[in-house]
């Protein structure tokens, strides 16, 4: 691999290539996610030898603290850029709120350090855009997006047998994220807020399933979306509808809620031979899909199209793996630039088409368009706590 890109006026990356060594990885956030799903799964890769830990950050200097010294890592900071400077990781996660999100990838990237940032990416696609032009040449740095869900052995499989067309067709999808949200959760400042958080359901939601409905069946090309603001005291809404057509010809429909007390994850694929069907909540395995054959499909068949092989959940661990590789051989991974992109275009499309009215078309949102900015465009019609039921 070679060494990471840098960029004038800024600190060089790492000098010495990756080959024949660990992977120095830092940690910006101490809260939940990093504490509950990166460190564990950074962790579980220093014990293989392939990284090490050098450094965790946060504002708040004693949470940065304690859990430097609760996950035994050396280094305890609350500024990034002198982390940069002074612990010169060649990975950095990124576990903050989402307005941050677009600064912090950016100075990693500058600083020579590939990044791996938590959903959703960043506010707007405006924001994606100046992260992809932060990132280095040939070879890295990248930055890369946590959608863990691609990187099950389910959801290779299945992705297996939809793109030889062992399924045929792909005719008719549904891809559902219906959870439950109290007040409690609200009550944390910046979410259900457009600056903040970006989008409500949607964008910090439902992008996991779409993502993977997206990996699954290829490039979208237009959506026709709703969205309203049932329950919460939020600028966000708090329920999204969508239907979406994608460049095969299929067929969609997306629902979005934190309204929901039966909570579940599910996508649904009815192609011209069987149709496909994952049910779960926050993860998977491989006995969360099944796999229904058209009745003429021959037993042997179906029975092979089941065979999933060694399971691997999806996980923060599976996704982590697979971005160490793209690492190492200076490749550009997965979930990063155009593929990483397209989730968040469907997403920016759904709050148009549901705040104008129209349908979008893909590739339609770009410079000059309001909602290639802010997800809500600076919609008037949703000022903070209009909650009148109405679809936007």
């Amino acid at each position: 691999m070679s060494t990471p890109a840098t960029h004038p006026g800024t600190p060089p990356g790492p000098a010495a290539p990756l080959a024949g060594r660990r992977v120095r990885a830092a940690v910006v956030g101490a809260g939940a996610i990093g504490r509950g799903s990166h460190l564990p799964a950074l962790a579980r890769l220093a014990e293989e030898g392939d990284v090490e830990v050098v450094a965790v950050v946060d504002i708040d200097a004693t949470a940065a603290e304690t859990l430097r010294a609760e996950a035994g890592v050396p280094h305890a900071h609350t500024d990034l850029d002198r982390m940069l400077r002074e612990q010169r990781p060649d990975l950095v996660t990124i576990c903050t709120p989402p307005t941050l999100h677009r600064a912090q990838t950016v100075a990693a990237l500058r600083a020579g350090a590939w990044v791996w940032c938590e959903k959703p990416p960043v506010p707007s696609l405006a924001d994606y855009d100046a992260v992809e032009s932060a990132e280095g040449e040939d070879g890295g740095p990248y930055a890369s997006i946590v959608f863990q869900h691609r990187f099950g052995s389910g959801a290779r499989h299945v992705r297996r047998l939809l793109t030889t067309g062992a399924l045929g067709r792909p005719l008719v999808a549904h891809c559902q994220t219906t959870w439950y949200r109290g007040s409690a959760y609200y009550a944390v400042p910046w979410r259900g807020r457009w600056a903040t958080e970006g989008g409500g359901p949607a964008m910090g939601h439902g992008i996991h399933q779409m993502d993977l409905l997206l990996d699954l069946l290829g490039p979208w090309s237009e959506v026709r979306g709703m969205a309203a603001r049932l329950v919460h005291d939020v600028e966000t809404e708090d329920v999204s509808t969508a239907l979406v057509r994608f460049a095969n010809g299929a067929l969609a429909t997306v629902v979005n809620s934190v309204l929901s007390p039966d909570e579940v994850s599910r996508i649904r694929v009815d192609c011209e031979r069987a149709t496909v069907e994952l049910t779960h909540l926050y993860g998977y395995g491989n006995a969360d899909w099944r796999i229904t054959p058209a009745p003429d499909v021959p037993a042997e068949e179906a029975a092979d199209w089941r065979n999933f092989g060694p399971d691997e959940p999806s996980s923060h661990l599976a996704q982590l793996r697979e971005l160490l590789a793209s690492m190492r051989a200076g490749q550009r991974p997965r979930s990063s630039g155009a593929d990483g992109r397209t989730s968040l275009e469907l997403i920016s499309a759904l709050y148009k088409s549901a705040f104008t009215g129209t349908t979008v078309r893909s590739g339609e949102i770009g410079p000059g368009d309001p909602y290639y900015t802010a997800l809500h465009g600076d919609a008037p019609g949703w000022a903070p706590a209009a909650r009148d039921g109405a679809s936007a």
